[in-house]
């Protein structure tokens, strides 16, 4: 493994004991206010490293298979492949930025339910051969474009609740495997395994049971066929949450044990996400224009009017929005809420506020309706856990630009790595000390994860 890419232009901050994220924030808030005033991201690389010791520590022996769209920023991807982690790509792109960092064929499988042939084939030429597959047609396709291709077959699981409805579903059911198998067997495609993925709003962990018994079965059925399964991918749908990774686990050990045991050569992959990311980001925003509105207008429909007439009620837009940072909020809810940098008084009335970003479309809302002092335009908002979904992702509205990202790393996370020897010396060279009295000339030191 290579290690790190050649072109990648970034730093990483060590933090001294003294010095916290909330510091470095401070300092680029500082810089910004009299440099434009750009939105930017703090990425503590540090949480990655923790996040993996504890699925480690609590999933292990299940390898994990990092999604590169969730975040495919260099200073990520390049700690998780230093950190052993597997990638789960979607695409041609991301196989070909995760082949730059060094990582080898067999820790890469090719994700997309719906792949281009074009893409099969560069996968194909890259000796990517692990990939998903859920019908006849996308297995004719693999057939025709990649030879060698072993296929996980992606088996549906029934976690719709009333809020998903709409959201696109993909996988296969057991009755169809039989079929896709048969098709299979006449075009001299192997299948190696399966995979299901459980959505992280799911409040139901015995889904897990009955996905995991499903996927027995399916097992069970290709050795009729005579194809030797050799791995079981439980998808994504990790929230980040040790509570949650521990009640996961608690659910599924007891079935893996059983079902598909250490001795019987069945390899256990996750591609968890969210989970490592998320909370590693905290995005800063300005607020770039405001405006007093009607009450009512500010007000989910259904909702009844409990204020005083005389409150003044805002609406602030902001230097970033759905078609940046917050392209998520588009399918789905908004998982943290807006915290104000700037120091306020505990008794200082709050007000019926709403946030948007600069399109000024009707689909840039980012927060309908929350409580904030009243604020001034150059005023700053933090939002956590925003590592998730957009980093990475270029957007072509007007002229956005992409936040710049202020990689940072405490002293005892790195102490943590060195410890499990993977600080290379090429890892070394992209670091940088950062004091506890930090000094305010941050802004030369980073640069843009683009």
């Amino acid at each position: 493994m290579k290690g790190f890419l050649e072109d990648a232009n970034y730093s990483i901050g060590l933090l001294d004991e003294g010095a916290t994220l909330a510091d470095v924030i401070d300092n680029c808030i500082y810089e910004h206010t009299h440099t434009g005033k750009k939105a930017f991201y703090v990425g503590d690389l540090g949480k990655l490293v923790r996040n993996n010791m504890q699925w480690q520590n609590v999933m292990a022996p299940i390898k994990p298979f990092y999604p590169v769209k969730c975040n495919s920023t260099p200073g990520v991807l390049e700690i998780l492949g230093t950190l052993g982690v597997g990638f789960a790509c979607s695409s041609k792109s991301e196989m070909a930025l995760v082949q730059d960092l060094g990582i080898s064929p067999e820790n890469i499988i090719y994700t997309n339910p719906c792949k281009q042939a074009s893409q099969i084939k560069y996968a194909a030429k890259a000796g990517i051969n692990i990939m998903t597959c859920d019908n006849d047609i996308e297995l004719k396709k693999i057939s025709r474009n990649h030879p060698n291709a072993k296929l996980l077959l992606h088996i549906a699981t029934e976690d719709i609740t009333a809020g998903e409805e709409m959201n696109m579903k993909f996988g296969t059911t057991l009755k169809n495997c039989r079929h896709l198998m048969e098709c299979a067997k006449e075009l001299g495609v192997q299948i190696v395994g399966v995979k299901f993925h459980v959505s992280g709003s799911c409040k139901d962990l015995q889904m897990y049971i009955h996905a995991i018994s499903d996927a027995r079965c399916v097992f069970d059925m290709a050795e009729e066929f005579g194809f030797k399964m050799n791995m079981l991918d439980i998808g994504g749908g990790f929230t980040g949450s040790e509570l949650q990774l521990e009640e996961v686990n608690h659910v599924i050990r007891p079935l893996l044990d059983v079902y598909f045991p250490k001795e019987s050569g069945i390899n256990v992959i996750a591609e968890p996400g969210c989970y490592y990311v998320s909370s590693a980001f905290t995005l800063a925003v300005n607020v770039i224009a405001k405006k007093t509105v009607e009450y009512d207008k500010l007000l989910p429909s259904g909702v009844e009017q409990t204020r005083n007439d005389d409150e003044p009620v805002f609406t602030y837009y902001i230097n970033d929005g759905v078609y940046g940072s917050f392209a998520s909020k588009l399918s789905e809810k908004l998982n943290t809420i807006p915290e104000v940098h700037k120091k306020y008084k505990e008794d200082e009335p709050l007000f019926a506020s709403s946030l948007w970003g600069p399109s000024c479309d009707e689909l840039d809302q980012i927060v309908e309706n929350c409580l904030l002092p009243e604020l001034s335009v150059g005023d700053w908002l933090i939002f956590d856990n925003m590592g998730s979904g957009t980093l990475g992702e270029q957007s072509t509205f007007n002229d956005y630009q992409r936040p710049l990202i202020y990689y940072m790393m405490s002293f005892s996370d790195w102490d943590e790595m060195q410890d499990a020897g993977i600080a290379s010396d090429t890892l070394m060279k992209n670091f940088f000390f950062v004091p506890s009295c930090i000094q305010l000339s941050l802004e030369e030191r980073f640069s843009t994860a683009a």
